[in-house]
């Protein structure tokens, strides 16, 4: 009797998180390791498919780098980075292209399906308008990742069209810009701009840690809650930093945009997504701006 005292006590638990997010968005940055193992891939988005069904309007923007690797070298395009991104040229971006929309895209879909869920692809070029993105190194040097992009803008229509419909946008993290050119675009930075033009309720970044973490060889030193206020001195610290800071900048803009919270968890870990959204310990970092909720 006591483990079926136990499984009710977790949907009372549940209870007010799927009462409190009913017809909430939010939008879910699909990428890294999770996504080349079948069963985190599996187990995500049955998660994303149980939101759903508890009225959750979920919006799906996923990465795809370890695809598009094998896709370049099938291609015998050869992959080359610079300060952690991809040079991409003119073979690459028609790879990237292919790769995203053609395989990853399609995949997810499949599984979405299969899960009970009605998803449809929707092409970030056709939704975000991007510009080139140029930088500088350590010396001063322009750095050109070719046709690397950071979004401008994003038409929401498309997106609140599918939810209406109650279909799962899946969208790949690709602009076109003023110029005519297709523009690949990182993919955290791509859900936030999409998060932040729908103001979704919460905008969640799967990645290959638990969370934000004080000593990345910790897991005991998971920051659960951070506040907005204190970024920076993380930053300065050295704590965020690498990948980290792509999530944790366009986060921010999201947050300062309408968005009401971020979420950084473990997509290895079976089910984090509910366990994190509908528990009340959770088990990843939330970010939050003060007088949010």
């Amino acid at each position: 009797m006591d483990k079926y005292i136990q499984k009710a006590a977790v949907l009372i638990e549940a209870l007010p998180y799927i009462q409190k997010f009913r017809d909430a968005i939010v939008v879910v940055k699909f990428g890294g390791s999770a996504m080349e193992v079948e069963n985190h891939k599996k187990g995500i988005l049955q998660d994303v498919t149980f939101m759903e069904c508890v009225g959750m309007k979920s919006v799906i923007v996923h990465g795809g780098g370890k695809a598009i690797s094998r896709g370049m070298k099938d291609k015998g395009v050869k992959s080359h980075f610079m300060d952690g991104l991809r040079v991409t040229d003119d073979a690459a971006i028609q790879v990237v292209h292919d790769v995203l929309t053609n395989e990853v895209n399609q995949d997810v879909i499949a599984l979405l399906q299969k899960s009970g869920a009605e998803a449809i692809q929707i092409k970030g070029e056709d939704i975000i308008v991007a510009e080139k993105m140029v930088g500088e190194d350590k010396d001063g040097n322009t750095i050109d990742w070719g046709f690397v992009g950071n979004p401008v803008s994003v038409n929401a229509e498309p997106i609140f069209e599918a939810l209406r419909q109650r279909q799962i946008p899946v969208i790949t993290p690709l602009g076109k810009g003023e110029d005519g050119n297709l523009y690949n675009i990182n993919a955290d930075v791509a859900a936030a701009a999409i998060a932040a033009a729908l103001k979704s309720r919460k905008l969640v970044f799967l990645s290959d840690v638990p969370g934000l973490m004080t000593d990345i060889e910790d897991n005991h030193s998971l920051i659960s809650t951070l506040h907005v206020k204190d970024v920076e001195k993380l930053i300065e610290r050295g704590i965020i930093s690498g990948g980290m800071l792509p999530k944790i900048n366009s986060g921010i803009e999201a947050l300062k945009s309408g968005v009401h919270k971020i979420h950084m968890i473990d997509g290895r870990m079976q089910h984090s997504l509910l366990l994190e959204l509908f528990t009340t310990q959770g088990v990843g970092t939330e970010i939050i701006e003060d007088g949010k909720n």
